[in-house]
């Protein structure tokens, strides 16, 4: 058997018995190692080591725990306050209220499921209240969760940036157009299905002092994405010190200003962050093991000349990346997704002249699609749980969100614009 078939093999095998993603790749790689290449097995730990042995890689555990202590500190209560202001009043506004909250709440907690379960918490039940379907309301709250990974700050991207060797920071940049354009995509399918269902328009007299009042309010929540994007960019701290700033603002915000956040309710979050940084972490160490192999048996070259016999026209080769990565989002996790497929695609891309930058993109586009299709789509099962609705039932529901964010996902793609903009 060659090395190459006993590294995908093995791994896909552990994979379809239900061993952890991390697991699966490292014990493949060992096995190609042993049974293949017979180098000495020191190189497992060597290369785990260096997997994880960045300063970036930092930043996921700080964002991490940053994003779980503004949920716990009612800061998505606050953004949806605001966000009302604006959307309110429009014919399907408590669903455009439900995207422009995690779209704002995306820009604290790098996560889609977080942003799911922070706004969907708050706003599954006012919008029942208010008309709207059980099965729309679940769907619109798990889709609006996907933007929760491409505005920045995005801890994907991070894991990208570290693989591909690109700049986090201007990674960063990269996700503010097309994370804003897939809310707008949303928020069109919402208008459409008030319309047809003939949802009221939510009457609201906001006088100034109540404006005044809410805004002032909301402003704490408001500037911490200010804070990490504008440190960034400004050169007051990297990427990874912008998560440590955001999760010392967020504890001192939840505990002292909102006071939502309790002391009691520290430890909870902090193992729950921990968990979630450790599985990445693992991934992220084993992942390493995974690509010395691949580089040895030189995968991602023969991958390279296979897809370029194939065709050599730059967008035929960017549709094969989309379907390759889109049908992955829909087995794997983003972070693991993004682990395995970059050191094998990412060759692939940059030798017909893509840029790294607009593949991560893409990456993480697709990856957030694929947190709503199942049958491993996270923001789905957040929904569920909050909604308290059947897993077949909401699947049926986010079909039209599904084709909206594939079009922006097209758009995001072969419009380089509207990613690259704030990087030329």
């Amino acid at each position: 058997m060659s090395t190459t078939a006993l590294l995908f093999g093995s791994f896909f095998l552990l994979m379809a018995i239900g061993v952890p993603i991390g697991v699966s790749l490292g014990f493949a790689a060992i096995l190609a190692i042993v049974f293949g290449i017979n180098v000495p097995l020191v190189i497992v730990s060597q290369t785990m080591f260096n997997g994880i042995n960045s300063f970036p890689l930092m930043a996921i555990p700080f964002f991490i725990l940053a994003g779980n202590l503004m949920s716990a500190g009612g800061i998505s209560k606050k953004l949806v306050q605001f966000v009302n202001l604006f959307f309110s009043r429009f014919r399907g506004g408590l669903a455009m209220v439900s995207i422009g909250a995690s779209m704002i709440f995306a820009a604290i907690s790098g996560s889609c499921p977080a942003t799911t379960a922070a706004i969907g918490g708050i706003m599954v039940p006012e919008m029942e209240k208010n008309g709207y379907d059980k099965s729309f309301t679940a769907a619109t709250v798990a889709a609006a969760g996907t933007v929760g990974q491409v505005i920045p700050p995005s801890i994907p991207m991070v894991t990208y940036s570290v693989l591909a060797g690109t700049s986090v920071g201007t990674l960063f940049l990269c996700g503010i157009g097309p994370g804003i354009l897939m809310g707008i995509c949303m928020m069109i399918v919402a208008y459409i299905y008030a319309r047809r269902h003939n949802i009221p328009k939510v009457k609201v007299e906001i006088t100034v002092k109540q404006l005044l009042l809410t805004i002032v309010k909301s402003l704490w929540a408001l500037i911490m994405p200010v804070i990490i994007l504008g440190g960034i960019y400004s050169g007051v701290f990297t990427p990874t010190e912008a998560g440590a700033v955001a999760a010392v603002y967020g504890l001192i915000v939840g505990l002292f200003i909102y006071k939502d956040l309790k002391i009691k309710d520290l430890p909870k979050v902090i193992c729950d962050s921990a968990v979630s940084a450790a599985v990445i972490m693992l991934i992220m160490a084993t992942v390493a093991t995974f690509s010395y192999v691949l580089t040895i048996e030189q995968i991602p070259q023969k991958i390279a000349e296979v897809l370029l016999s194939i065709t050599s026209n730059k967008y035929a080769i960017l549709f094969m990346f989309n379907i390759i990565v889109l049908v992955a989002g829909c087995f794997l996790q983003s972070s693991a997704a993004i682990a395995l497929l970059t050191p094998i695609l990412l060759p692939v891309m940059t030798s017909v002249g893509i840029s790294p930058y607009l593949v991560g993109i893409i990456f993480i586009v697709n990856m957030g699609i694929g947190m709503i299709t199942p049958p491993v789509g996270s923001c789905l099962y957040v929904a569920c749980n909050i909604a308290n609705i059947e897993f077949e039932v909401l699947v049926k529901a986010i079909v039209p969100y599904i084709i909206a964010l594939i079009f922006a996902l097209m758009l995001v793609t072969y419009v380089e614009p509207i990613s690259m903009f704030f990087i030329r």
